[in-house]
């Protein structure tokens, strides 16, 4: 009987005890567990043990009714098969979190768009929405906006739509495939693309044939993957590799769809990087494996993810609204063994623009 007499007053503990014990105001109890800078560290300790050890659990669906903010971050996605996004969604949890807020994960059903999910999500009252490997209509931008919840595009943009973006710059990340295939003397080079309408994948291919052309060579295939898959990839190394004998390179759109084509152009009896030169975008964990080693384009995850934070203010008491710039961050260039350093014969190197 003592037992469960005591199991009640402890579910009765209330934050003005928990003040009252300590000498402290109501509102600095409230402080401590909301991560607020405004209390000191030494305070925050005093008031977690001893809520620790009167059995005190702040309400956090009563404080939302009242702060009219619920601490939560939705993130949605449409693709979790590419190991690159399972990697983002990783470093987007521990950065809401170690923020003091939650992640709310909406996972985009096959053959269904963003726009279909996004009312059920509104239900949650979430304080901001980020959305990865999806994009989301005018449309919906314009409800989220009319509801006061900021929205940020993760690793992709719409042209046009009002809604911050943080992405990595792909069209430099082109470019400078273009120039290290260049350097080492390739001069017939293919891009495989992933999903042909996605910015990720227009800018990657618009960067890397304009170097090209720059550099005084065409494109000298095109072929699309319709995903960003290793299936992808390796049934279009397997078209490239039947309809074009003279093909010295391959640039994938994404690490995954890379690992792929490496795959197809060994089952077809050639060698990666003696007779085809491969270069991929991510540096996923596998483009390192001593059985790839694949030469890619590192997207900067964890500097993304710090800008996103930074737009919705993750790290501040604040509720501005995000500004609707798209912010590129620079991807590096990490040289492994799958580009072949050929001559060139009478060509020359020229000189990055």
């Amino acid at each position: 009987m003592r037992s469960k007499r005591n199991k009640r007053i402890i579910r009765g503990v209330t934050a003005r005890q928990v003040a009252k014990r300590l000498g402290l105001s109501q509102s600095t109890v409230s402080r401590a567990f909301t991560h607020s800078a405004s209390i000191h560290p030494k305070t925050r300790e005093r008031v977690v043990r001893a809520a620790n050890s009167l059995g005190y659990q702040p309400n956090i669906i009563a404080r939302s009714l009242i702060t009219k903010r619920t601490n939560i971050i939705a993130v949605v996605m449409a693709n979790l098969t590419d190991p690159f996004y399972p990697l983002v969604l990783e470093r987007l949890a521990q950065r809401i979190q170690s923020s003091g807020r939650q992640l709310l994960f909406f996972m985009i059903p096959p053959g269904r768009h963003v726009d279909e999910v996004l009312p059920s999500l509104l239900q949650y009252k979430v304080d901001a929405i980020l959305i990865t490997s999806a994009t989301v209509s005018s449309r919906m931008a314009a409800v989220c906006v009319a509801e006061g919840i900021p929205v940020v595009l993760f690793n992709r943009y719409v042209p046009g739509l009002k809604v911050a973006a943080v992405c990595c710059d792909n069209v430099a990340g082109g470019r400078a495939v273009a120039d290290h295939l260049w350097n080492r003397g390739h001069v017939r080079s293919a891009f495989v693309s992933g999903e042909s309408d996605v910015t990720t994948n227009l800018d990657r291919a618009h960067g890397f044939s304009v170097r090209l052309q720059e550099l005084g060579i065409e494109l000298h295939a095109n072929e699309t993957g319709g995903d960003f898959t290793y299936a992808a990839g390796y049934a279009a190394a397997h078209r490239l590799i039947d309809r074009h004998s003279a093909l010295d390179s391959i640039f994938f759109a994404s690490d995954i769809m890379a690992i792929g084509g490496i795959e197809a152009i060994r089952a077809a009896n050639l060698r990666v990087p003696e007779d085809i030169s491969v270069v991929g975008f991510d540096d996923i964990s596998v483009a390192g494996w001593p059985s790839y080693e694949l030469t890619t384009i590192r997207q900067p995850i964890t500097e993304m993810v710090d800008r996103a934070a930074e737009i919705l203010s993750l790290d501040t008491a604040k509720n501005e609204k995000p500004s609707h710039k798209i912010h590129l961050l620079k991807g590096n260039l990490v040289e492994r063994k799958t580009v072949m350093n050929r001559l060139r014969g009478s060509y020359k190197t020229v000189p990055p623009a």
